[in-house]
């Protein structure tokens, strides 16, 4: 499958280039970017050739692989789409309802497959882990912690840390559709958007998000960017009639990661089956996100608050 590469950040130098550059069954046709500089670079070291006009990249190219920040993302995905192009997409896939439903009805009408990079969703053990507690099932309480420091004080230097979309979005809308794509294969959907979605905003710019789902199940998420580096945690438990189950620790390999999301979209592309980390779970994502912003945004605005 031959992949154009919109991006040239860090993810896409530290992700997607060398991925595809080590899939045996990828290749990297071109990149974009809006620094053609970078453009170049990126593809003398992985690849292809650079492209200013990404309209001539699409042409080129089976698939897209999406570095960009969601918003630039999404209107670029729908191109994509209309193209006849498949999606490898970056969570969130938009931080808008409309811009992700947009990318969703782009995909389905010109039937292109589609995949959604959530990083331990395509990490093996923690894919068997989480099948797992799937076949268990009775899981009655969820809990899901995602809380870094690359946006902390004097936190050690991170190529994400000067991300504009992370520091005005935070921990919610970044690290938030990894817990959120941890708790709703096994939880379950949220019930309903309106009734079934609080938020509250903490110290450190920290949220927590309290969901209630369609199965009865009630699930909590801590999130957050800016914490001390000593309270950083990644965190998965579950607790229902089985017991308790709790993600086991280890480390986690983006680049090889991503390269089992390259075979997912590979394998749908070929036999027209959805992965269930498709647009559709994306779009699904960004609504529980834009309803707890909206909470967040409301608890701000409501008068006579102290």
């Amino acid at each position: 499958m031959r992949f154009g590469l919109l991006g040239t950040g860090p993810w896409a130098r530290l992700a997607y280039g060398p991925a595809l550059l080590a899939h045996p069954d990828a290749e990297l046709a071109g990149v974009w970017g809006r620094r053609p500089q970078a453009a170049a670079d990126i593809a003398e070291r992985f690849g292809g050739r650079p492209y200013d006009d990404v309209d001539a990249l699409l042409e080129d190219c089976d698939a897209v692989a999406v570095a960009l920040p969601p918003d630039i993302q999404a209107p670029l995905a729908v191109r994509a789409a209309e193209a006849g192009r498949h999606l490898l997409l970056d969570k969130p896939v938009a931080t808008t309802v409309s811009g992700a439903r947009e990318i969703a009805r782009a995909a389905e009408a010109a039937k292109v497959a589609s995949v959604v990079f959530f990083t331990l969703r395509f990490w093996p053990e923690t894919a068997a882990w989480l099948e797992e507690r799937k076949r268990t099932g009775g899981w009655q309480l969820g809990r899901a912690d995602w809380l870094g420091g690359i946006l902390a004080e004097g936190a050690e230097p991170s190529p994400f840390a000067d991300s504009p979309w992370r520091r005005e979005k935070g921990g919610l809308w970044d690290v938030g559709p990894h817990a959120l794509s941890m708790l709703l294969p096994v939880l379950g959907d949220v019930a309903d958007l309106d009734g079934s979605v609080a938020a509250v905003s903490g110290a450190g710019q920290t949220v927590q998000l309290a969901l209630s789902h369609a199965s009865g199940a009630s699930s909590t998420c801590a999130l957050g960017l800016a914490v001390a580096p000593a309270a950083s945690v990644t965190r998965v438990e579950l607790r229902g009639t089985a017991g308790a189950a709790e993600l086991p620790e280890g480390e986690t390999d983006a680049v090889a990661a991503l390269g089992h999301a390259v075979d997912a979209l590979i394998a749908s592309a070929r036999t027209g089956r959805p992965h269930p980390c498709d647009i559709r779970f994306g779009v699904r994502v960004t609504e529980i996100l834009a309803a707890a912003e909206a909470r967040l945004d409301g608890a701000r605005l409501t008068p006579g608050r102290d």
